[in-house]
């Protein structure tokens, strides 16, 4: 079924306002699950909602906490998130990474002690549409084996790369993991394979059946040893940087509650559009596998699912509508 977009944000807000918080967090933070959904990020929008409001009941996240700069060496700050809601403090700190840029063409800010931050690409899409590259990536709970490993002890570490573009900014929003673990929950939810194989069954073999790979909790690394060596890296970077949880400390705890994140934003005033032009056309010119194929740059269908949105209405799953117009 679909629901206006306007309608959709009402009905997140009315419940986050019920559960104490200002007005203005619960404005922002209903708009960024509204807008997930929007643009086809179900898992991180209305899907996600429930489990963001249990976590919020559960103590994990704070609504009235305010993250606090903990140190600054030029065009870098390391910031503690106290815990806030992790929409909040992610757009905080890729305004202020935005702000260092303008003085220094480049700025940096990580942060300790935050929560997840739903969809990454949000904060990629903040500042490419406000004209600047821009970079940010988190840590999780483990949930990827690492290579030659059968247990869980790498997260799917999102990271996200923006570059604005008149014609569309290009935007690359992955998990290290084949697919997060968002959309393998929904895949399962549907009662449906995954187009390509997605993890390890509990006897080690590759499988595109999601209720497996949630039973063996053995997701699959992109680029196999290499995603797993980038998930390690992303985790070591943020940990040296922040001096906030690793993977290994987060999932220690036993919840996915005080991440480390990174923003980082560079300034230009010359994006050469042409020559981006020219490297989506000369991508686009490849032959296809199939007729029917489309090749797309990252962020050109999430535009399409904005643009079928507004028209036409949010696609939400009609079961979760009803538990989110009911709490």
């Amino acid at each position: 079924m679909r629901v206006p977009f306007d309608q959709l944000k009402a009905e997140f807000k009315r419940v986050l306002l019920a559960l104490s918080f200002a007005e203005s967090k619960a404005e922002l933070c209903a708009r960024i699950f509204a807008e997930n959904s929007r643009d086809g990020i179900e898992t991180h929008g209305l899907n996600r909602f429930p489990v963001f409001v249990q976590f919020v009941k559960d103590g994990l996240i704070i609504p009235d906490a305010e993250p606090i700069v903990v140190s600054a060496l030029g065009a870098i700050e390391r910031w503690d998130g106290n815990l806030a809601p992790g929409m909040y403090n992610a757009t905080l700190c890729m305004n202020r990474a935005m702000k260092l840029a303008d003085d220094s063409g480049i700025g940096c800010v990580v942060i300790k002690n935050t929560n997840h931050w739903m969809r990454g690409g949000t904060y990629g899409w903040q500042a490419a549409d406000a004209g600047y590259i821009g970079i940010c990536f988190t840590n999780t709970i483990a949930n990827v084996p690492p290579w030659g490993g059968t247990e869980a002890r790498l997260g799917n570490n999102p990271m996200v790369i923006a570059v604005p573009r008149n014609g569309g900014n290009v935007v690359l929003d992955m998990a290290v993991s084949q697919y997060s673990y968002g959309k393998i929950n929904q895949y399962a939810g549907e009662k449906k394979q995954l187009p390509l194989p997605g993890g390890y069954d509990k006897d080690g073999h590759l499988t595109t059946d999601p209720e497996a790979i949630l039973q063996s909790q053995r997701a699959l690394p992109v680029g196999f040893w290499k995603g797993a060596g980038l998930s390690m890296l992303l985790d070591i970077l943020l940990t040296a940087l922040s001096g906030g949880n690793s993977v290994a400390a987060i999932t220690g705890s036993g919840n996915e509650s005080g991440v480390s994140q990174c923003f980082i934003c560079i300034k230009n005033p010359d994006m050469h559009d042409s020559l981006i032009d020219q490297l989506i056309d000369f991508t686009k010119s490849s032959a296809l596998v199939k007729p029917t194929d489309v090749i797309s740059y990252p962020g050109e269908n999430t535009l399409a699912r904005r643009n079928e949105s507004l028209e036409t209405g949010v696609r939400v799953n009609e079961k979760i509508w009803q538990e989110l117009l009911a709490m």
